[in-house]
């Protein structure tokens, strides 16, 4: 049976490391993705936060240009695409359209529909798309989808999202948990619909 799925971009379908080469260079540091801790990096760096923003407003087109696709996610993606909607949503600004369908291009990913919606809130704009599933790696973001949809949001784990969840929010370690998952929760949603 036919779902939509919403899908986060940073983080869930680039790899989470993607910012931190970038932030070593630009602030001289020799961090880690195990260093990033807090969702807000300038809350477990050293970096005054009006710095670090004026830094990552102009270097987000080339970031998101860079960023590693997260390993596993193109086969899951290449077969989902077929079988179900992809509907990307990021809190990404709608200026960066462009560079985000360009990096769609480069790394052959398709996709139904994406959504730049400039802020973190995701819920409206998952309600808006009737998304049945949600994939994230921001805690918060994962938590309010799932409570506010009553939706299971798949939250792709990081050391910046290891808070507690609620049951509706499934913890997964890679792209091959999350299809896994998937195919468990589409067989028992068919089992139920039958």
């Amino acid at each position: 049976m036919q779902k939509r799925f919403g899908i986060d971009i940073d983080g869930t379908v680039t790899c989470p490391t993607s910012l931190v080469p970038h932030i070593n260079k630009a602030f001289q540091l020799d961090i880690t993705l195990e260093d990033l801790t807090e969702y807000e990096i300038t809350e477990c760096l050293n970096i005054p936060k009006d710095s670090f923003y004026e830094w990552f407003v102009t270097a987000e087109p080339e970031i998101y240009s860079q960023s590693p696709l997260a390993v596993g996610a193109k086969p899951v993606l290449s077969k989902w695409i077929n079988e179900h909607d992809l509907y990307f949503i990021s809190a990404r600004a709608n200026t960066l359209r462009d560079v985000t369908e360009a990096w769609f291009h480069t790394h052959a990913i398709d996709y139904h529909h994406i959504e730049l919606i400039g802020s973190h809130d995701k819920v409206s704009t998952a309600k808006k798309h009737q998304i049945d599933l949600f994939f994230e790696d921001k805690h918060d973001n994962a938590v309010a989808i799932s409570e506010e949809l009553n939706i299971p949001v798949i939250l792709f784990d990081t050391p910046y999202n290891r808070k507690p969840s609620p049951e509706n929010v499934i913890r997964v370690y890679n792209w091959q948990e999350a299809e896994n998952w998937v195919e468990n929760w589409l067989n028992i949603e068919n089992k139920q619909e039958a």
